[in-house]
């Protein structure tokens, strides 16, 4: 297998593993109750940090269309692997929301983030989610100057604690791909444009302030 199988096939299987795990909590403790918004939370980071260091060697780990198109603006990423790598994140959540449809029924809405209040209110907490995510991914994981070890551990706990403070709000996406399949499997996306580009606006976004940190 060559190397760009290899990065297909680990956004693909990271992608799934991410999705799976992060809204099947959220369909799970629909279910159950067990694990409250605090749970959900810890799993959206743990499964982030696990896959960080688990795929971060093969493909770089991006998990997510927003962070894939940023990459590619800071130069970190070479252009034409953009729509390959987005195709694969994507299919890849699909999957995940397929078999949590088949193993649960439509619960919960399979994790499908919506507003809480309002429109307009949760496409600025993205974009501001979302910055602060690559804007951490760029300064771990990517400036000369990190201590990379610790990359894993620096976006997980961001993911972790966005989504605990900001999960009961927008549902604290932080990624077009993550949005965008339970939307579709389980037929309620009136408000996925808000999570596709809030989202990517944010992270591009981001890449300005890094660049003029990084210089």
């Amino acid at each position: 297998m060559n190397n760009l199988k290899k990065e297909l096939v680990a956004e693909f299987l990271g992608t799934f593993i991410l999705v799976f795990a992060g809204t099947g909590a959220i369909v799970i403790d629909s279910l159950t109750g067990s694990l409250g918004h605090i749970g959900i939370a810890l799993t959206f980071g743990m499964v982030v940090t696990v896959l960080v260091y688990s795929f971060g060697h093969i493909s770089g780990a991006h998990l997510n269309p927003a962070v894939t198109i940023a990459f590619a603006i800071m130069g970190d990423f070479e252009k034409s692997k953009i729509l390959k790598y987005i195709s694969m994140q994507i299919l890849g959540a699909f999957l995940a929301s397929l078999t949590l449809l088949l193993l649960f029924g439509n619960i919960a809405n399979l994790g499908a983030t919506n507003p809480k209040y309002g429109d307009l209110q949760t496409f600025i907490l993205e974009f501001i989610l979302t910055f602060i995510l690559m804007l951490v991914i760029s300064l771990s994981a990517v400036h000369s100057k990190a201590i990379k070890s610790f990359a894993g551990l620096s976006i997980g706990f961001t993911v972790g604690l966005e989504a605990l403070f900001a999960g009961a709000i927008s549902g604290a996406s932080m990624n077009p791909a993550r949005s965008i399949s339970p939307a579709i499997v389980s037929g309620n996306y009136e408000n996925l444009w808000i999570y596709i580009f809030a989202t990517i606006g944010g992270a591009i976004f981001s890449t300005f302030i890094y660049k003029s940190l990084k210089e």
